[in-house]
């Protein structure tokens, strides 16, 4: 069997799609024989433009081939990412062309990424699993002008529409994403693997390994947050004025990068908040250190109504660490917080005040989560997904089961719950 997975973001870039498809590709790997091949086009690191990884342009680890496909530089602007996935969709055709597969894999926050591989798949006339990370137009009515929208809108629909009707089956992160596709596209094969949490955020309870990372005033709490800055987050519209009013006993620590930094700076400089540390984004080995440091962890969102719908991936990372999260979300997410994150304060987004007091909720120690860990560990997760995509290339080759699965590491298909 061959497989083609297409992903924007790949190890050893940071992103929640980066770790997510990586865990997917080695549950792959595990569960098809060695002749088996798994072709992945991605892209070389650029989530952030202060953050640069080298990784190899073509690499081969086993059976898995990794083409990373170097971009023209950005920051995350509408015109320069357009510039770039251009430059990704034109590569990844290229690539592909005169190879042959089984089953496409394309996974998207970006519309784009699940275009192209509708496209490829109906070229190749090859079955397409099709994983939504985010709702693309959706998000655009909440964040962007209507003179955008209108312009961009119709364009978009189609460019969905023909994703969708062109996947065999679709994945859904969030729960919240299926009133969406059902009601404009009616039944539709779905199946819903959330995100997880990965090995390397379990078992964070020794505090003696911690390496110090955090420079702060003694007495002081310290509020994290990690992961990106931009119009989603709305970092902007919380932290600053949190901070000020916290100034005695709190200090805000951001680790991150993107488009709206600049404006939480500028927002920090009116409030005159002196109590927030801006750093770089860092590799996950030496977050954990910073998390483990840390008093409370901060997850936010914009108070847009597409984020309603949403499930951030930092809940399952930050619910792992067993330490008190405050989370400024909404609809679908504040759920799944409120039922699966013990010691967790919901408030909603942008709202300072609710936070305030979502803050003075929370008991400031250490919460016994295993129950969390193990119901949404990530290696399970995409176990399960990948054996999922196994059987719709097996539906289409008409493989026999016991030829292409192994047998010793597949695991159960479908729906995590």
């Amino acid at each position: 069997m061959r497989v083609l997975v297409l992903s924007y973001w790949y190890e050893p870039d940071l992103s929640a799609g980066s770790f997510r498809v990586t865990a997917l590709v080695k549950q792959l790997q595990a569960q098809l024989p060695s002749d088996a091949v798994i072709d992945v086009v991605t892209t070389m690191p650029n989530r952030y433009h202060t953050f640069k990884q080298l990784a190899a342009a073509e690499e081969c680890l086993g059976n898995v081939n990794i083409w990373r496909i170097t971009l023209p530089s950005h920051k995350n602007g509408m015109v320069d990412q357009s510039r770039a996935f251009v430059r990704f969709s034109r590569q990844s055709q290229r690539i592909v062309k005169h190879r042959e597969y089984d089953v496409i894999f394309a996974t998207t926050s970006k519309l784009f990424t699940g275009v192209l591989g509708a496209r490829i798949a109906n070229k190749k006339r090859i079955p397409l699993y099709l994983d939504i990370r985010d709702i693309f137009i959706d998000t655009l009515n909440g964040v962007f002008s209507k003179k955008v929208n209108f312009l961009a809108a119709p364009a978009l629909k189609v460019l969905e529409r023909y994703a969708i009707r062109s996947a065999s089956t679709i994945n859904l992160v969030s729960d919240g994403f299926v009133s969406y596709f059902e009601e404009r596209y009616g039944d539709l094969s779905l199946d819903h693997f959330v995100n997880g949490i990965d090995d390397e955020f379990l078992g964070l309870s020794d505090l003696s390994k911690v390496r110090q990372k955090l420079r702060v005033d003694q007495g002081k709490k310290v509020i994290l947050y990690a992961g990106n800055i931009g119009e989603g987050q709305g970092l902007e519209r919380i932290i600053p004025d949190m901070a000020q009013q916290l100034r005695d006993n709190y200090e805000f620590v951001v680790i991150g990068d993107g488009g709206r930094r600049t404006a939480l700076e500028r927002r920090l400089e009116e409030t005159g908040a002196t109590n927030v540390q801006l750093l770089p984004p860092v590799q996950r080995s030496e977050l954990i250190d910073y998390y483990m440091e840390s008093d409370v962890l901060l997850v936010h969102l914009n108070s847009y109504e597409a984020f309603k719908k949403v499930l951030p991936s930092k809940i399952f990372e930050y619910g792992a660490t067993g330490k008190p999260m405050l989370a400024g979300v909404d609809g679908f997410a504040a759920t799944f917080v409120r039922e699966h994150v013990r010691n967790s304060g919901v408030f909603t987004p942008c709202d300072v005040e609710g936070a305030l007091a979502s803050l003075d909720s929370l008991s400031l120690e250490m919460t016994d989560r295993r129950e969390f860990q193990e119901k949404f560990r990530r290696p399970t997760i995409m176990g399960e997904m990948a054996a999922s995509i196994i059987q719709l290339g097996m539906r289409s080759a008409q493989f026999p089961i016991h030829s292409v699965v192994n047998s010793e590491t597949a695991a159960a298909p479908r729906k995590a719950a």
